[in-house]
């Protein structure tokens, strides 16, 4: 009887989709537009009552596959009413809010990996570089995206040599003092309001990840603590 793992590597299983939400309608253009700056190809836009339906994929290598997507469409109306009810119930924006808001928000600033996040492996080191840097730069001067971003670096826990002086030397992370849960690897975690997740709908975090070459171990292979 075959087992689960070798039945998985039999039929070739791969990660299909992820559905993602912008929070209003005139966010969906906006919200593309980060997608794009981030790396992820556009392969249509289909405009719909309430927002734009957007697909996107990894690459140019999934343009016509059916895996490497990522769906991006307007928050649905009813769940949008919910977030909004849950949001009342709880005080939330109001002068007293439920403490559980504060303790969310601090796990969270603590933490960018604490609640719902997508990540996407990025395999140059320079690329990373470069988008973090973009994305800073946008988020003091881009008029879409200005105080949009909250941009949290962890680098590899140290110890390699070779990697903590090529980071050292970084122009994008040289001065990073966070560490993760791992070895060989960085982690960049971008969080925004013009996407929505977690139980009060308010902001969401993609995590762009790089793995250093020729390190069996490391951040996304093993947890470290």
């Amino acid at each position: 009887m075959a087992t689960a793992s070798s039945a998985n590597d039999l039929h070739g299983h791969s990660m299909g989709h992820i559905a993602l939400h912008y929070v209003e309608e005139a966010m969906g253009p906006v919200a593309a537009k980060l997608l794009a700056l981030i790396g992820f190809v556009e392969t249509q836009m289909l405009p719909l009552p309430g927002g734009n339906f957007y697909r996107f994929v990894v690459n140019e290598q999934h343009r016509g596959r059916g895996d490497g997507i990522l769906y991006l469409s307007c928050v649905p109306p009813a769940q949008a009413a919910l977030v909004q009810a849950a949001r009342e119930a709880l005080g939330h924006g109001t002068d007293t809010p439920h403490p559980a808001i504060a303790a969310l928000r601090e796990a969270l600033d603590h933490d960018p990996e604490y609640s719902f996040h997508v990540g996407i492996l990025i395999d140059s080191l320079e690329e990373l570089e470069r988008i973090t840097l973009d994305l800073r730069a946008r988020n003091e001067g881009d008029p879409d995206l200005k105080g949009r971003l909250k941009i949290v670096v962890n680098r590899p826990q140290p110890g390699d040599a070779e990697i903590d002086a090529r980071l050292d030397a970084s122009p994008a992370f040289g001065d990073v003092t966070r560490y993760a849960y791992g070895r060989n690897g960085i982690q960049v975690f971008i969080e925004t309001d013009l996407l929505t997740s977690g139980p009060l709908g308010e902001s969401m975090v993609l995590e762009l990840d790089y793995i250093f070459p020729g390190r069996d171990s490391h951040i996304l292979s093993v947890v470290e603590l």
